[in-house]
C-alpha cells in the first residue's frame, strides 16, 4: 500500500574544503562511507549515502569541497561538485564555525543564487566555538542568502543531527523509496576499498604527497573466506616514491595495515591487501590519465 505521507529525495552536501561534509555523511549513515582527514580536499568523488527514517528516505550526496581551483585535477573535482547540485531535490550548505572559508563560501553562495533548489544551512563544529560567536556567524550567512532552515550542529559529536534530519525531511518531495530499504550506498566495496587506501595516504604522509597520489584497485577477488585485493598507488614524481614506501618499507606497511583493518570492518571478512607504488608522471595534469583514474 502506498504511504501518502512518505517522503524521499536527494540532498547534496556542499561546502568549503574541510567543512565536515564527509564526517556528516558517515554520522547520518552510521557507517564509514566517505573518507576523512584533517587535510582539505580529501574527497574527490560524489559519494552517496542513504538514510532510512520512519517516514522518509533521505539520499545524501557528499561532494568535494568547492574552492577556487587552479590545477586541472582540482578544476575537475570542483566541476563534479557543482554538477551534483543540479540533480538533487535540495541542498545542504555546511559552514565550519571554527575556521570559516569566506572565499569558498562566497563562490558557493553565488552558485546557489542561480539555483531553484531549497537550500538549508548547517553550521558545523559548534563544539569548537563559544555560543557567543555563533549568532554573528548565523547573521552573516543569512544576510547573504535566504535559507529554508539554519541548524547548528557538530557532525563529529552527533550534536543536533536528528534536528537536522527533521528539517531536511520536510523539504523532501512526497514519494516512495528510491532505493531498497537496506541500501546504504550505491558505491561498490571495491571503490570504497580504494578510497580507504587513499585516506591513509592523506592521514600518514605530508607535504604534497596526498594531493599527488591516486589509487587504483587492480583486482578485488573473494576467495573462500578471504578477500584478496591488489591495488596501485600512483604518484606524480620519483621523489615521492621513497616517502610513500618509507625507510625499510615501513610507511607502505603502515598504510596497508590501517587500510586493511578498515576494509575488514566494512566487509566483515579477512582481507589480504597487496600494495604496489608506481610513478605515473604528471598524472594529475594529464586529461587521459585523469579519465583513466575516474576523474
Amino acid at each position: 500500500m502506498k504511504n501518502e505521507n512518505f517522503r524521499s529525495g536527494f540532498i547534496a552536501i556542499v561546502g568549503a574544503p574541510n567543512a565536515g561534509k564527509s564526517t556528516l555523511l558517515n554520522r547520518v549513515t552510521g557507517e564509514k562511507i566517505s573518507i576523512t582527514s584533517s587535510k582539505p580536499q580529501t574527497t574527490r568523488d560524489r559519494i552517496l549515502g542513504v538514510v532510512e527514517r520512519p517516514m522518509s528516505q533521505i539520499i545524501f550526496v557528499d561532494t568535494p569541497g568547492i574552492h577556487r581551483a587552479h590545477s586541472l585535477l582540482n578544476r575537475k573535482i570542483v566541476d563534479q561538485a557543482l554538477a551534483a547540485v543540479q540533480d538533487v531535490d535540495a541542498i545542504l550548505l555546511m559552514v565550519d564555525a571554527a575556521g570559516q572559508e569566506s572565499e569558498s563560501e562566497q563562490i558557493i553562495i553565488e552558485q546557489l543564487k542561480n539555483s531553484d533548489k531549497s537550500v538549508l544551512l548547517a553550521i558545523n563544529k559548534t563544539d569548537l566555538v563559544s555560543p557567543e560567536t555563533l549568532l554573528p556567524l548565523i547573521q552573516r550567512c543569512t544576510s547573504l542568502y535566504e535559507f529554508k532552515a539554519v541548524v547548528p550542529i557538530s557532525a563529529k559529536n552527533g550534536i543536533q543531527i536528528n534536528e537536522l534530519l527533521d528539517e531536511i525531511e520536510q523539504w523532501m518531495p512526497e514519494g516512495e523509496r528510491l532505493f531498497p530499504k537496506d541500501t546504504l550506498t550505491d558505491l561498490s566495496e571495491k571503490f570504497i576499498a580504494g578510497e580507504m587506501i587513499r585516506e591513509k595516504i592523506f592521514r600518514l604522509t605530508g607535504m604534497e604527497v596526498p594531493y599527488s597520489s591516486a589509487v587504483t584497485v587492480d583486482s578485488f577477488k573473494v576467495e573462500s573466506k578471504l578477500i584478496v585485493i591488489h591495488a596501485s598507488i600512483h604518484l606524480d614524481r620519483d621523489s615521492q616514491k621513497g616517502i610513500v614506501i618509507g625507510k625499510g618499507g615501513q610507511m607502505l606497511k603502515k598504510i596497508g595495515e590501517q587500510a586493511r583493518k578498515d576494509i575488514e570492518r566494512m566487509t566483515g571478512s579477512k582481507v589480504l591487501l597487496k600494495l604496489l607504488v608506481k610513478v605515473t608522471k604528471q598524472w594529475s595534469r594529464s586529461e587521459n590519465m585523469l579519465k583513466e583514474f575516474g576523474y
